[in-house]
């Protein structure tokens, strides 16, 4: 048998142990989030080149243009991104889309895409701003826009 030191002694080095493990572990977790926020500005990018080059209209009035219900693919539910990103919060991000400017017509010529972390230090640190042009960007203080730097 084990004396009671001995059992303390054990708990004592799990609990050290977690202590340095839990902080990595929601690190990691911030890190990882932050490249799918990346990504997925990635695919909203390639998703309105894709819109905009299919119904000859422009961009897309919102995400959920680009996503899709799954029955009837038109202009309103393009199918180009999953349901998730298209409601705006995936993976500890917030993601919002915003009409730049319009033609006569109403066509969308420019837009800008933000991913805002939704608990910042916990579900992720920086925030990141993509439009037309495809060039991703970040802030590590405040909602990115186009004169932060870009990912390199």
């Amino acid at each position: 048998g084990f004396s009671l030191i001995e059992l303390l002694i054990v708990v004592a080095i799990i609990l050290i142990i977690a202590a340095i493990a839990i902080p990595n572990f929601i690190k990691s977790k911030m890190r990882a989030n932050e490249a799918s926020a990346v990504q997925n500005l990635r695919n909203v990018s390639t998703a309105e080149v894709v819109y905009s080059t299919t119904y000859g209209i422009g961009f897309s009035a919102s995400l959920p243009n680009l996503g899709g219900n799954g029955l009837i693919v038109d202009q309103n539910n393009a199918g180009l991104i999953d349901e998730v990103l298209a409601s705006g919060t995936k993976s500890g991000y917030i993601y919002s889309y915003t009409v730049l400017t319009a033609d006569p017509q109403g066509h969308v010529t420019s837009y800008s895409t933000n991913a805002d972390p939704q608990i910042v230090g916990n579900t992720g640190q920086r925030h990141f701003y993509a439009d037309q042009t495809s060039v991703i960007r970040w802030n590590e203080t405040t909602t990115a826009g186009p004169s932060d730097a870009p990912i390199q």
